[in-house]
């Protein structure tokens, strides 16, 4: 008797994330150290390094810029307007601004490789990244293997929700 198996798991597995508190901080390397200590959450230096702690994360976009993610903005934004006076910066709530996406499964790298040209896989596990995937930039945190979160501008998302459906079908049927 022949047994015939069928692998029915998508390649990729895409799945819209909550929204959560996320904010842009600019501000000169010589005032990092404070916003850190007012924050309570490492700012990496290196471009591309996060840090997290008690549900905040961290991501170093630039040499004065970074991406902090939290469950909510007010602590936050509080906890740096009191520092302002001594390490002047520019912290924005953008938390409308993108929606994020978990990306995952097998074909992940395949899928991000058909419209994103940075070499995704030379992303190390625990990094991010701004590039762009199409024409839209997105920010891509890289947490595990075959796992991503892509932050999407809000006004992009059905373009690349597209985009990413069609490489899932191109995908699902071996091309």
């Amino acid at each position: 008797m022949t047994t015939q198996k069928h692998d029915f798991a998508a390649p990729v597995q895409i799945e819209e994330l909550a929204p959560v508190a996320r904010l842009s901080l600019r501000v000169r390397p010589d005032h990092r150290a404070a916003l850190a200590d007012a924050l309570g959450l490492d700012l990496p230096a290196r471009i591309g390094d996060r840090a997290a702690l008690d549900g905040r994360e961290a991501l170093c976009l630039g040499p004065d810029e970074w991406l902090i993610l939290a469950p909510e903005a007010a602590d936050l934004i509080a906890d740096a307007a009191a520092v302002y006076p001594t390490a002047p910066h520019s912290l924005t709530e953008i938390s409308d601004r993108e929606i994020t996406l978990r990306l995952s499964g097998p074909s992940v790298l395949d899928l991000l490789a058909t419209c994103c040209p940075r070499d995704v896989g030379a992303l190390a596990v625990g990094r991010g990244c701004r590039t762009v995937f199409d024409s839209a930039t997105v920010t891509l945190w890289r947490d595990g293997t075959t796992a991503f979160r892509m932050d999407v501008w809000r006004s992009f998302l059905p373009h690349v929700r597209n985009l990413m459906a069609l490489t899932e079908a191109e995908l699902a049927a071996g091309l």
